[in-house]
């Protein structure tokens, strides 16, 4: 059985559920945070999440997302599901990685290298237990992955194919310590920059370049912006859909069990729009002017600065050396020893 099918029979068994208890629920309308514009995969996981409620639930619940960071940045909107002031937000997972560190284990450099590899890590037990943790530690609970690609490297000035390449260019990245430290890895220092100030950023060459997947790129209008475009494959871009703790733990047993299951939607539809969307959208941006390139050497040399460099420091936040392996053993990865 497919994840579709498999969610398709859940979801019908929880519909019929929810028409019989739900018939003095409260009905419920979820804000929902999105930092990305339409047209994104974060769009299309907020509205995989919203049709999945409305038939569960017949029609009684519904979410309203707000997108290109409408409520705030997307460290701010987890501070506020946190407390309770905001239902939902669809967020990278590296803004996450402060309120809980164990999750930045998603954003080591090239330790996931697929889509098959994401759905692997974060619809199993590495991704239960790290939902947990995230509970725990922030107050939100994730019930969906978006997954959006890899972070290829855009710039405004020049073909980059190598590390040497990269050498001089001023590089936006999120305020992220395991990001910052892959570009120092590679020899530059990186500028942390808001996601709300990185267009504006680009456009008046505050920085030259950046790193997001095709499908940001491409729904943020970057292309107005950047020229070059370098397959570097460092991250594969997860971004999960949380919900406020505290509002999860108001709704009835029921509403709970929607909302988990409408999730589990929102994050087959993800997976679908990359498979479908990615070479599209690639296409869009070469029409628009961009130049794609692929690093040399199959990225031999960013690969070996990286992981030499950025995996050993990171042991201790993500759980150790042992959890390290745990999520590699999980995606039929090699270890790596003391």
């Amino acid at each position: 059985m497919t994840i579709i099918t498999r969610i398709t029979s859940v979801a019908a068994v929880a519909a019929a559920t929810a028409l019989l208890s739900f018939g003095t629920a409260e009905a419920k309308n979820f804000k929902v945070a999105v930092g990305d514009s339409g047209g994104s995969s974060q769009e299309a996981t907020g509205k995989g999440f919203v049709a999945a409620l409305e038939e569960l639930s017949g029609g009684k619940h519904t979410a309203t997302l707000f997108l290109n960071g409408q409520l705030g940045s997307e460290q701010d909107t987890v501070n506020e599901a946190a407390i309770g002031t905001l239902d939902m937000s669809i967020l990278a997972i590296n803004n996450v990685t402060p309120f809980s560190p164990t999750v930045g284990v998603f954003s080591l450099p090239y330790v996931i290298l697929s889509l098959e590899d994401a759905e692997k890590l974060t619809q199993g037990p590495i991704g239960a237990e790290l939902t947990e943790n995230t509970i725990n530690d922030a107050g939100v609970r994730i019930i969906a992955w978006t997954y959006t690609g890899f972070r290829v490297l855009t710039n405004s000035k020049k073909p980059v194919k190598s590390v040497a390449d990269l050498q001089g260019l001023v590089i936006r990245v999120p305020k992220n310590e395991i990001m910052i430290d892959t570009y120092k890895a590679w020899g530059i220092s990186p500028t942390p920059m808001a996601w709300s100030e990185t267009f504006a950023g680009l456009q008046t060459k505050v920085v030259d370049g950046q790193d997001n997947p095709y499908t940001t790129i491409n729904a943020m209008k970057f292309y107005e912006v950047q020229k070059y475009v370098t397959n570097i494959r460092y991250i594969f871009s997860i971004e999960p859909l949380i919900i406020s703790e505290q509002v999860f733990q108001e709704l009835s047993a029921e509403d709970q069990a929607i909302v988990l299951e409408a999730g589990k939607a929102a994050t087959a539809a993800s997976a679908q729009f990359l498979r479908e969307k990615e070479a599209e959208i690639k296409q869009i941006l070469i029409d628009e002017g961009m130049e794609i390139t692929d690093p040399e050497n199959n990225e031999e040399e960013f690969i070996k600065l990286a992981t030499e460099a950025v995996w050993p420091k990171f042991y201790d936040s993500i759980g150790g050396i042992e959890k390290m392996n745990a999520v590699l053993a999980e995606i039929g990865r090699d270890p790596v020893s003391e």
